[in-house]
């Protein structure tokens, strides 16, 4: 059996595992960090743990098309992702201010990847190996296989299978694809012909298609928005691994062929995927730059579920990891727990137990298990489905069992709890046992905003259901003799939202004491309802009209207003109140966020005199500075042994001083 190792990143490497020809080359625009949180790791060790040898290019100089012929061709395919991060959400704020720094890279460097880090990678490629076969995949490449908005191009552009000219795009979550697609090359099937769920294709008809839809072209969701609202519905409603039809999208003559999804991984095979032989850390080449950081925040997590049925419309998860939640097995996760222990950098905390949704641990019913999930409803919005299975027991069971390990001292729950699921609970023992035991002082929950209006776009419950939760919580910790609190994490500017409903949760900030720290601006990201709010102005599936704020200054005023306590955000909470004629919040009253403006000649006199004050301080502190300076200089030079007198006094009252304490 081969020693427990990182997989080839050299020539070199691969001499000493005497490999000649790799079969599988992995480009990846993410530090190669050998972790199963990481997607390059988990697609390399499903491909080597099915025969299959690989290497691996870990953010290449795209610059040059030589980095990319460091271990050679591949027998069958190139395999590429931008990381785990879209690179131009890694790239930029959402105010489009380019960030300095990139927890995926070594040291947390920023600008180790390009912009759009997949197209250029496979355009590399090419240069490279004109013939080379290409496979893209991860959360770049699986948000962008339709014609897509970008926000950052402020237009539509077409599926980036065409712009980055790769043969097949793999979407969502990848180890069944690719395990399919490796056995299909090494049968001998050319990759045209590799005909599998949870693939993208570009063919020139689609007379072999039997059980699919179409949506408008690239060229009419392009120029129409009612048109690119109508594709966007109907590619959600087919997102299903068992109901879902194959999908065609017309672009320049040619046709995008999405199959239907790729069943999740049951809980056997996802107990095997994070079996795996992961190193369980970066690469040792980036130990000189201080490793890299997006390691420290799940080196001790477990991810126990994949999938979401939540449905929040701002969340991609829909269209990546699917609607249908699968978990792993308590013996899976109990034992990777156990190894945690062995770390020699462990220290008894346990930082996350989840996924997507913490406590999501299973299928919504079982109908989803034979006939997949709803076309057009949903499971909590706008209310829990009748036949949705609200049950906390197995997750609880987990905790408790994990708890008594040795070693291990606190379990935490930082993937979130879903309040919403939560709180429908008839049986509060989940609810009492969280409280007791996995949380410190604080617990974190989305409730995004308290305006129903806002919330209805987002396709979150109304203020209501975190409201009789919030009240359950505080109940329930002083049942319990504990002083804990929720620490809500809010969003401005989403889709729905004018400064009325800005304003009204500042009102409920207000009322409650809350001082939010984590506030989100709305992140139009590729292939998600919100986005497609943003852009059209419509929602996709009633296709009426949706506010939007857009300009610049409007989005700072809501972002302000969630923390109108600051004082660098006065100006704008005043001009938000004063657009929106909510003057009655301007005052001296217990319910007004902000005291009115000064007078300008009040203002005036009162810069004048804090000047002047300042002025003669920065004086006073010049004039005791010298005198500081020179008494410290004296004091300075006796230290060194300055004389005085003629004689030695500084060493000799050193010495003496010395004697004394012996």
């Amino acid at each position: 059996m081969m020693k427990k190792d990182f997989l080839p990143i050299s020539k070199e490497d691969m001499q000493k595992r005497k490999i000649k020809q790799l079969d599988f080359v992995y480009v990846s625009g993410d530090a190669y960090v050998d972790h199963p949180s990481f997607g390059h790791a988990i697609i390399t060790r499903v491909l080597e743990s099915e025969g299959f040898t690989v290497g691996i290019i870990a953010q290449p100089n795209w610059k040059d098309c030589e980095e990319f012929k460091k271990l050679g061709a591949p027998k069958y395919a190139f395999l590429v992702s931008a990381g785990n991060i879209d690179s131009m959400v890694n790239h930029y704020t959402v105010n489009k201010k380019i960030r300095h720094t990139d927890l995926y890279s070594p040291g947390g460097e920023a600008f180790k990847r390009p912009d759009r880090a997949t197209i250029v990678y496979c355009n590399r490629i090419r240069e490279a190996y004109p013939d080379a076969k290409i496979i893209i995949g991860g959360v770049e490449a699986s948000l962008r296989r339709f014609a897509h908005y970008d926000y950052w191009d402020n237009k539509v552009r077409r599926s980036i299978i065409f712009d980055s000219r790769a043969d097949v795009l793999t979407y969502g979550m990848g180890e069944k694809i690719i395990t399919e697609l490796a056995h299909a090359l090494k049968d001998g099937k050319e990759i045209s012909e590799t005909d599998i769920d949870g693939c993208v294709y570009v063919r020139s008809n689609i007379d072999y298609l039997e059980n699919y839809i179409e949506v408008p072209p690239f060229e009419e969701v392009s120029s129409d928005k009612v048109k690119y609202a109508k594709a966007t519905a109907d590619e959600y409603y087919e997102q299903d691994p068992i109901r879902g039809r194959a999908i065609v999208q017309k672009c320049q003559g040619k046709y995008l062929v999405q199959n239907k999804p790729m069943m999740p991984l049951s809980t056997s095979e996802l107990d095997r995927v994070y079996s795996l032989p992961y190193m369980r850390t970066y690469h040792p080449i980036y130990e000189k730059d201080g490793g890299v950081p997006a390691i420290k925040e799940v080196k001790f997590s477990i991810t126990n579920t994949r999938g979401c049925y939540g449905g929040c419309n701002f969340c991609a998860l829909t269209f990546h990891q699917g609607r249908m939640v699968t978990s792993r097995s308590e013996k899976s996760v109990l034992k990777e727990a156990e190894s945690l222990t062995h770390e020699p950098d462990f220290k008894g905390y346990i930082h996350d137990v989840g996924g997507p949704t913490a406590n999501f641990y299973g299928p919504a019913c079982k109908k989803q298990l034979t006939k997949g999930t709803c076309r057009a409803k949903r499971c909590l919005y706008p209310e829990p489905c009748k036949n949705l299975e609200i049950d906390h027991k197995r997750y609880m069971r987990l905790l408790q069992k994990m708890r008594e390990i040795p070693k291990i001292k606190k379990v935490f729950i930082r993937s979130g709890i879903r309040y919403d699921y939560l709180i429908h609970d008839k049986n509060e023992e989940f609810f009492y046992y969280l409280a007791k035991n996995h949380v410190s002082g604080q617990l974190k929950v989305a409730p995004e905003h308290i305006s129903d209006n806002v919330l209805s776009k987002m396709g979150k419950p109304s203020r209501a259901v975190y409201d009789k939760f919030a009240d359950k919580f505080y109940e329930i910790n002083k049942k319990i003799g504990k002083e804990q609190y929720l620490v809500p994490y809010l969003m401005s500017s989403h889709p729905g939202s004018t400064l009325n409903e800005a304003i009204e949760l500042a009102e409920y900030i207000k009322a409650h004491n809350l001082h939010p720290e984590q506030v989100q601006d709305f992140y139009p990201t590729p292939f998600t309802i919100s986005t497609c709010m943003f852009y059209t102005g419509l929602d996709p599936f009633t296709l009426k009209e949706v506010y939007v704020p857009r300009t610049f200054e409007e989005k700072q005023m809501q972002r302000a207003l969630l923390q109108f306590t600051k004082k660098e955000n006065y100006t704008l909470v005043l001009k938000a109140l004063k657009l929106a004629h909510r003057e009655d919040l301007i005052g001296y009253g217990k319910n007004c966020l902000i005291r009115p403006p000064k007078p300008l000649a009040e203002r005036e006199r009162a810069e004048s005199r804090q000047n002047s004050n300042h002025g003669a301080k920065q004086k006073g502190r010049k004039q005791t500075g010298s005198r500081q300076n020179t008494k410290q200089n004296s004091k300075n030079s006796a230290n060194r042994g300055g004389t005085k007198n003629g004689k030695n006094s500084g060493r000799k009252s050193g010495f003496a001083k010395g004697k004394k304490r012996s």
